[in-house]
């Protein structure tokens, strides 16, 4: 059976964790943090806890090597129903609403450089196009996702060199610690401004969704999901470093467009259109992978449980066409009915509770003595998954504290989940 490449899954993971997340969150966190070496040290904890998350999960994805991501290791190292649960929120709000929030984002830069057009529809055809483009085949979605991938890093990278060399004075930043912003690191005010850089740098995890279509899985998952972080880390450090040299912090609070509006500070308003434009292509990216990677789960959930089964079908070349609709659907009913900062908090909380448990689970694999003999074990163990998981419970706490309403509501669609699988549990998951 033709397989996915390690190159294509690397390029699944960095274009499932570059999108959304980097390109509007900052205005949000200025509102809380005016320290630019604060500001840096946020997405540099952002991201090693990605790491420490992404090392875990390569232990789990090489000892349990099974398409699914979460849903495949909680069904296996907790209990069915912890799994289910873990599935169900992967698919209906793990991908869907990262998918709306990309395809918004599309929306918003692109009519910031064509006013004409409706952000909204904008939003809705690019997921269509794209549901579209992923039922064909997998070579399909692998030179689909490839290309947009590797035009993705070519970009950011273009950006931030442009706006380097031929933006107009740098802002008068410093990037040197202060007094007062170790106190600042350790307060609220920095925990919830995590929840939106963990957001950003969701999707590193996602390499796992396709475990069993990637080519020699127990070698090539470690390197996959390491070396996929790890560039990310440095691209998302690279732009936050461009943003804040090149705009005043006064025109980037509370704004969602932080691209365009360096662009167009830097560069002139024509200029900063084209990179609108040019921040718009790095979406399609996004969206496209997200596409690709979630209805593997949904596939999963649709093989191990007759209610779902039709979503286990496969068209002709094995790509689960009925999943890839489903989630479209799906993401179309997020971006028509919801606002962009509910959904991401709402959806930051409740993937955020899913992997605390998943990477929990590497405990749970040693002490079952489920290993294989010869697979990947988490470099730095128990360190890293600690890591993740402090941080992460601080972030989960804090969106339930300063959002309880979205808090509460992530809540109980992991409510809903659990009675979900008291109707649908006719047969135990495969452990095959």
């Amino acid at each position: 059976m033709e397989k996915f490449s390690r190159t294509t899954a690397i390029s699944v993971v960095v274009a499932n964790m570059v999108g959304t997340g980097v390109f509007t969150s900052l205005g949000f966190q200025l509102l809380g943090i005016q320290s630019a070496f604060v500001l840096m040290m946020l997405w540099f904890v952002g991201g090693l806890t990605a790491l420490c998350g992404a090392l875990t999960y390569a232990e789990l994805g090489a000892n349990l090597p099974r398409s699914g991501g979460e849903y495949n290791f909680l069904s296996r190292l907790y209990h069915p129903g912890a799994g289910f649960i873990s599935g169900w929120v992967s698919a209906t709000v793990g991908f869907a609403a990262p998918v709306a929030l990309a395809a918004m984002t599309f929306g918003a830069y692109l009519t910031a450089v064509f006013p004409q057009l409706s952000p909204t529809w904008a939003a809705v055809s690019l997921v269509i196009f794209l549901t579209a483009v992923h039922c064909l085949s997998r070579q399909t979605s692998s030179t689909v996702q490839q290309i947009f991938t590797a035009l993705k890093v070519l970009l950011i990278v273009f950006f931030c060199v442009v706006i380097f060399f031929w933006g107009g004075s740098p802002q008068e930043v410093s990037f040197l610690p202060a007094q007062g912003d170790g106190d600042l690191i350790f307060s609220g005010a920095f925990a919830v401004a995590l929840i939106y850089v963990n957001y950003a740098y969701t999707g590193w995890n996602a390499a796992t969704y396709v475990t069993s279509e990637l080519d020699n899985p127990q070698r090539n998952l470690p390197i996959v999901l390491f070396i996929g972080t790890g560039l990310v880390m440095l691209l998302y450090l690279l732009l936050n470093f461009t943003f804040l040299s090149a705009a005043p912090i006064a025109i980037l609070e509370g704004k969602l467009e932080v691209g365009v509006i360096v662009a167009d500070h830097a560069l002139g308003a024509n200029a900063g259109k084209a990179m609108g434009a040019v921040l718009a292509l790095l979406l399609i990216s996004t969206v496209s992978a997200m596409t690709m990677a979630g209805p593997r789960v949904l596939q999963v959930i649709g093989e191990d449980f007759k209610l779902f089964s039709m979503l286990s079908r496969c068209n002709r070349h094995g790509v689960p066409m009925s999943a890839i609709i489903f989630q479209g659907l799906l993401a179309l009913l997020f971006i028509l009915s919801s606002t962009f900062e509910s959904v991401l908090v709402f959806s930051s909380f409740v993937l955020g509770v899913n992997t605390l448990f998943a990477v929990l689970g590497v405990f749970v694999l040693r002490w079952k003595n489920h290993s294989v003999a010869g697979a990947y074990r988490t470099f730095a163990y128990p360190f890293s998954p600690l890591i993740y998981l402090s941080v992460t419970l601080w972030t989960l706490v804090y969106v339930l504290l300063s959002r309880p309403m979205e808090g509460w509501i992530g809540v109980a669609m992991i409510v809903v989940g659990g009675l979900l699988y008291k109707v649908s549990a006719n047969k135990p998951p495969s452990t095959e």
